[in-house]
């Protein structure tokens, strides 16, 4: 990703240090860097068009927001991903959410409602992909759908649990674009459409359990994905029996006469 250039076109370190945090982390999130990646600065500032400094910069607070690993004596790599961290993610964020929508159906004034509608308007209106069905997901509609998740808990009346939404959201995203790969008759137009008549209905509980499987579905859809595919079982015809033919009684008895 190309980073845009300052107003003045002379960035001051910091202001060059905010840019490049904006386009690797946007990177990260899009998927451009895949996890366990390597970060090289040299070739991160030469793409940037910014300074080594500006980069380790921006790298260092990566580490921070959980996005980008430092490697002792190895430099910085993007953060790895797992299933036993989706599930881990999905479950604190499951819990994060029930308390802040709760408190946001609670404490939600007609500001927050008309919020709510502009934001689900948004995202309705925005493609979710570009180039048909099959191409890669919108960043536009990637931005509507963080704005609507935001919006849903904006009346929370708490600083710090918004805070605490929006990082376990931002960790969820990289594992939403892989969702995205997935192959499902998943109508997610309709999931959103229920939550927000939840919300402005100010039922709580519907809207916790809504928004719940809402999240799980997705973290479901990823866990399949990655499992590798069954094999078909294998016919195991039973190994065919010897018949040794027996002579019958009046054989026998000839063969005793004989004999």
């Amino acid at each position: 990703m190309s980073m845009p250039e300052a107003e003045n076109g002379d960035a001051a370190p910091r202001s060059q240090a905010t840019l490049a945090y904006r386009a690797i982390r946007s990177d990260i999130l899009s998927g451009r860097h895949a996890p366990d990646k390597k970060l090289k600065i040299q070739d991160l500032a030469d793409e940037l068009k910014v300074s080594p400094g500006a980069i380790r910069e921006a790298l260092s607070r990566l580490v921070s927001a959980q996005l980008v690993v430092s490697q002792d004596q190895r430099g910085f790599a993007v953060a790895p991903l797992s299933i036993a961290d989706l599930e881990d993610l999905t479950d604190v964020r499951c819990e994060i959410e029930a308390i802040a929508l709760r408190r946001s159906v609670e404490l939600g004034n007609v500001e927050w409602e008309a919020g709510l509608l502009a934001a689900a308007h948004r995202l309705r209106a925005t493609p979710g992909r570009l180039g048909g069905r099959k191409g890669s997901i919108n960043p536009e509609w990637l931005t509507a759908h963080a704005a609507f998740h935001a919006a849903l808990v904006a009346a929370c009346g708490s600083a710090r649990l918004r805070a605490l939404h929006a990082h376990l959201y931002e960790q969820s995203e990289r594992y939403r674009v892989l969702s995205g790969k997935v192959e499902s008759n998943r109508d997610i137009d309709t999931e959103h459409g229920e939550i927000v008549a939840l919300a402005l209905a100010r039922d709580a509980k519907g809207l916790v359990e809504a928004m719940v499987h809402h999240l799980r579905t997705t973290t479901d859809l990823i866990v399949a994905s990655r499992q590798p595919p069954k094999r078909p079982a294998k016919s195991r015809t039973p190994a065919a029996r010897t018949r040794v033919s027996r002579p019958r009684r009046s054989e026998r008895a000839t063969e005793d006469a004989d004999a």
